[in-house]
């Protein structure tokens, strides 16, 4: 059985369809991970439990969702030494409120902060800490960065077709 060295956390399912995105990309990677929902506000107790134990368990990075006061990302970085990763969920002010939230953490206890709703792009860099010790990893990130630069090569050959009246290229 395989054991999960990411943790994707949320504070409630209802922010699955954000995080899922997360899932899908580590799933493509290769990567174990788990999912779980924590709130740090409803549960704090089990939220404690879960960074406390999280390094023990085998975990390397948690990625941590949440919206709104999004003190779920600060609580777990508070009890663990591994990194955290915080996605803003979009909910209240258009998602301004939990980037803030997760952004300003004192001292001592950093979460890294992708943008709102920016589940794939922390599932992307918490591959990339895992590919510091892992080559064949860090060769499969290339190889999709490099799909990336492609499909923009692609776009760019199919904007060439698009005729407007006074479009020069």
């Amino acid at each position: 059985m395989l054991k999960p060295i990411v943790s994707i956390i949320m504070g409630s399912t209802s922010d699955l369809p954000v995080m899922e995105k997360a899932a899908k990309f580590l799933d493509e990677m290769g990567i174990p991970f788990e999912m779980n929902a924590f709130s740090a506000h409803r549960t704090p107790t089990e939220v404690e439990d879960f960074a406390r134990s999280a390094e023990e368990r085998g975990l390397k990075v948690v990625i941590a969702g949440a919206g709104m006061a999004a003190a779920l990302p600060g609580v777990v970085a508070a009890s663990t030494t591994l990194p955290v990763i915080g996605v803003p969920i979009k909910g209240m002010l258009d998602g301004l409120d939990a980037l803030l939230s997760i952004v300003q953490m004192p001292p001592g206890i950093p979460v890294a902060t992708v943008g709102v709703n920016g589940a794939q792009n922390a599932a992307i860099l918490a591959a990339e800490m895992l590919a510091l010790s892992d080559e064949t990893l860090a060769r499969n990130l290339h190889d999709y960065k490099q799909g990336l630069k492609q499909k923009i090569v692609k776009a760019n050959e199919e904007l060439k077709e698009v005729e407007y009246k006074f479009k020069t290229n």
